[in-house]
């Protein structure tokens, strides 16, 4: 079977087309162009040079509809004859007498006040004119000339009027729930904000900082310290699954789990992960999971139990120069309701200096789509270890920064802590 053009259109959606300029014939491209700026509120939309200095130059309406090419003809040609006729290009505006009235204060040149019509469309004509029957749309029309006397028609029709009413208010509306919007994601950030550790508890024997740079206004990273008492310390870093405002509050979600619970398992990181996870699988939707990585340092003993949730090895680099990655002890937390974890220890003296971290740090990536990875990220360590651990830290960030200069695709959160004196 042949097809019909509805049939073509109910298809594969067509090539964009749209109209690009319709050609208008003036004695002076620079008077024209002064005329449709100055007097009628047009913008240029572009003016160019192009064989043997002749001119390309063009205005369009303020909504961009319509480019309008100010052609300037030789005096011989059959173009030139063309000047000063009737264009056949009607101009739309919502209110015809409010701007029939500012583009007269300009100087421009109408035939006639507005006038009110009722009228039948009939496509053979390309401006609508009063006719008998019964009339399909209504409206106030004129007509004006530019400096040339070429011709235009200014109309307001009733129905597009509604339109454009409509659109302005869908437009204001938009405008105000993208600003209601942004405001509430101000508060979600400064909100968020106060979930990071606001003061550090007081640890002798430990020099530690830690950052979290967000690739958006709200996020999915997360660290913390907790007091555990007894010259013992809590290093906790964390990855929601997902971004922006929806991770963000499965972050807060798991912070809150972490901090309600560790004052009732001080001693047993098991048994406090274990209540997390649960709680954490309890209020959340079924696919949402996290990685964390939770130390607790012992200054008594400088010794180091830590549960690695699924998360990014550790980095624990020795006062020797040599590396020991922490690796994953368990599985991530959210994800099953049966859940447990085994714990590791390692020491953790003078001189040595923990890297905790997410993905956001060792997957930045270069032009070249290369990683920043973890191998870099020893380097790194290793190149400033003597630096405190604030300095250490912002070292690190900077290093991944100048490796991946271009915009921010996932969090950055790093803490760094160092044992006794380096």
């Amino acid at each position: 079977m042949g097809s019909s053009p509805l049939s073509r259109a109910a298809g594969p959606a067509s090539p964009y087309l749209s109209i690009y300029f319709v050609n208008i014939f003036v004695r002076d491209q620079e008077r024209s162009l002064r005329f449709y700026v100055d007097q009628l509120g047009f913008d240029l939309a572009f003016d160019a040079s192009y064989q043997a200095g002749r001119r390309w130059v063009a205005v369009a309406p303020p909504d961009g509809s319509t480019v309008l090419l100010l052609i300037q003809p030789k005096r011989d040609s059959a173009e030139y004859k063309l000047i000063g006729r009737a264009t056949q290009v009607v101009l739309v505006t919502e209110d015809v007498p409010s701007t029939y009235q500012k583009w007269r204060e300009r100087g421009v040149r109408f035939g006639f006040t507005p006038r009110l019509r009722r009228v039948k469309y009939e496509p053979s004509r390309p401006v609508p004119q009063a006719e008998g029957g019964t009339p399909a749309w209504g409206g106030v029309f004129t007509r004006f000339e530019d400096i040339d006397g070429n011709s235009f028609t200014l109309v307001s029709i009733d129905e597009m009027s509604r339109t454009i009413q409509a659109k302005r208010r869908a437009a204001a509306e938009k405008l105000e729930a993208e600003r209601y919007a942004a405001q509430e994601l101000e508060i979600a950030k400064q909100v968020q904000a106060r979930l990071f550790p606001q003061t550090q508890p007081a640890c002798g024997t430990l020099d530690y900082a830690g950052i979290c740079i967000q690739a958006r206004q709200v996020g999915g990273d997360y660290y913390d310290f907790l007091d555990l008492g007894h010259q013992r310390l809590g290093l906790v870093v964390g990855d929601i699954a997902g971004k922006g405002m929806a991770a963000a509050l499965l972050m807060a979600n798991l912070q809150a789990n972490l901090r309600s619970q560790y004052a009732a398992a001080l001693d047993q990181p098991q048994l406090l992960l274990r209540s997390v996870n649960q709680l954490f699988y309890e209020n959340t939707v079924d696919s949402a999971y996290a990685t964390l990585f939770f130390a607790e340092y012992d200054g008594g003993t400088e010794r180091l139990r830590y549960v690695n949730c699924g998360h990014l090895p550790a980095l624990l680099l020795r006062s020797d120069d040599t590396f020991e990655r922490l690796g994953s002890t368990c599985t991530v937390l959210g994800l099953f309701k049966e859940w447990d974890c085994a714990l590791g220890e390692s020491d953790f003296r003078a001189g040595d200096t923990l890297v905790l971290y997410t993905d956001g740090v060792t997957e930045a990536f270069n032009d070249a789509d290369e990683e920043f990875g973890e191998k870099r990220l020893m380097e790194a360590i290793r190149r400033h270890r003597r630096r405190s651990s604030q300095d250490l830290l912002t070292a690190i960030v900077e290093e991944v920064r100048q490796f991946s200069p271009h915009e921010q695709y996932d969090d950055i959160t790093l803490i760094v802590a160092k044992s006794g004196a380096s």
